[in-house]
């Protein structure tokens, strides 16, 4: 069981994660992907570095975690982050979070190969259904004169790197908090993002930004990567396993919902149907074994 503080925060997280996949879509209306990451990433993990050492959390690495954070930041913030953005511009919001949100499948398929985690009926049956979810999507994108199949990519891509630096997370030692090292991977990772929007992308002109537009920004920059990064990092060591599964599944759901009202998107019979597939995955690899059913003993890790 989980409080009702805790279950209102939950409900405020999946909001704040979910509607921010149209917000990011509005945002690249009128401002490149690489210049929108660049900003919102280092201004968000720039407030957020100030309000956790206002709270008297130690924020300098030691020795060789700089190294440590470095190589983490590489496919948890350059990877999943860069290669979204790029995904979100080219698909709608709600067909990018459906994608994106494939990540604990991907999890368990590197764990399985590289890590020597084991594979599960259950993970079996998350495969078969992600499968059937991209199948959907790809078949629409191809069916469409405009259709654009590589966004398809560009977030499987994210998703597999999200998945990675998950993986990789886990197994890293570090005398830091996780929120702590997340602030870190966000200022370095915003720094090389930068220096590729430079280098690849024409200056933004901010003159011309419309009031929308500074809306989406803001709430890239107070919500996205600090409100919501806050209330997730406050609540993870107490969240139960299965709420948290509840909480990822839900978030393509409230981000296709809300694309109809922020970005006037129309969701087809695939998007609906893929989503149904990529939450069955999703249930499958991380809700406990009796989360459905009694069972005797104790309940199995949400991977199981």
């Amino acid at each position: 069981m989980i409080s009702r503080r805790q279950l209102w925060a939950l409900l405020a997280l999946t909001l704040m994660w979910g509607v921010n996949w149209p917000m990011m879509k509005l945002s690249l209306q009128q401002l490149s992907p690489l210049y929108f990451r660049a900003s919102t990433m280092l201004l968000g993990a720039a407030w957020l570095f100030a309000y956790v050492a206002s709270k008297g959390e130690r924020m300098r690495p030691s020795g060789k975690e700089w190294l440590t954070i470095a190589w983490l930041g590489l496919p948890n913030v350059l990877g999943w982050h860069t290669l979204s953005i790029f995904g979100v511009q080219e698909l709608a919001s709600g067909r990018a979070a459906i994608l994106g949100f494939t990540m604990p499948i991907f999890t368990v398929l590197i764990g399985a190969a590289f890590f020597g985690e084991r594979i599960t009926p259950r993970v079996r049956l998350a495969v078969v259904c992600v499968s059937l979810a991209i199948g959907l999507l790809l078949w629409h994108e191809l069916q469409r004169l405009s259709g654009r199949p590589a966004g398809v990519a560009w977030m499987l891509g994210a998703a597999a790197s999200w998945a990675l630096g998950t993986l990789m997370f886990r197994r890293a030692h570090l005398t830091l908090s996780p929120l702590v090292v997340t602030v870190w991977m966000l200022l370095l990772g915003s720094a090389v993002v930068w220096a590729l929007a430079l280098s690849l992308e024409p200056l933004p002109q901010p003159a011309s930004f419309t009031p929308m537009m500074w809306i989406s920004l803001a709430y890239g920059v107070l919500i996205n990567y600090g409100f919501a990064q806050l209330i997730w990092f406050g609540m993870a060591r107490d969240l139960p396993p299965a709420t948290s599964a509840m909480s990822v599944m839900a978030i393509p759901l409230v981000g296709t919902l809300s694309a109809t009202f922020i970005t006037g998107e129309v969701p087809h019979w695939q998007d609906w149907l893929a989503m149904v597939f990529v939450m069955v995955a999703i249930a499958s690899v991380l809700l406990p074994s009796g989360f459905l059913r009694r069972s005797p003993g104790a309940a199995q890790s949400p991977d199981a």
